[in-house]
């Protein structure tokens, strides 16, 4: 079209986006400590976009390196759960905290999809068994095969539950183990 006009570069070509630039970095890239999350579902408009990931927006989490790769996600009360192999984390959903002089968090509403991420006391993970997890109720057991422990995690934060008593037998016993395949009898 003749009544177009282009920016151009000082050099005379042609500047801005070009849709068949070709990418010779472009690769598979496994990145075990990030989480990424599509567009959402709008209840208002009934339109699902869970298959966009549009990479100009903050569309990833990066967890700490340290804390190993992430095992097994799961949502409570709003928040998402990060058992990763030595440690669980608790990532805010749709909020953030702020924290007072005392340390004790106090949350705000935000436009993040995913919070800050706050790691539970105590130094336990799910090691590489995300099958050992269970639920009951609001409590949650796990195994930690590098540490030689069953957890329990619930709103007082992570005990080892393996500590009472059974300590050794476990500590000698779950790194060996074929499975560690977590349930729970509800049955008294």
């Amino acid at each position: 079209n003749a009544n177009t006009t282009y920016p151009y570069l000082a050099n005379g070509k042609a500047a801005g986006f070009k849709a068949s630039m070709f990418l010779p970095s472009y690769r598979e890239v496994n990145n075990k400590n990030d989480i990424i999350f599509s567009q959402i579902y709008n209840d208002a408009t009934n339109t699902a976009r869970y298959n966009e990931f549009i990479a100009a927006q903050d569309i990833t989490k990066k967890l700490n390196s340290e804390y190993g790769s992430i095992q097994k996600l799961y949502t409570r009360q709003g928040d998402v759960l990060a058992f990763c192999e030595n440690k669980v984390l608790k990532i805010l959903a749709s909020k953030d905290a702020l924290f007072n002089a005392d340390g004790n968090p106090q949350l705000l509403s935000s436009t993040n999809v995913l919070g800050q991420a706050m790691p539970f006391g105590g130094d336990y993970g799910i090691s590489t068994n995300p099958e050992s997890f269970a639920v009951e109720e609001y409590r949650i057991y796990f195994a930690d095969r590098f540490r030689g422990a069953v957890c329990r995690l619930s709103a007082d934060g992570i005990t080892a539950i393996s500590d009472q008593g059974m300590k050794d037998w476990f500590n000698d016993n779950l790194e060996t183990a074929n499975a560690l395949v977590g349930s729970y009898d509800g049955k008294d």
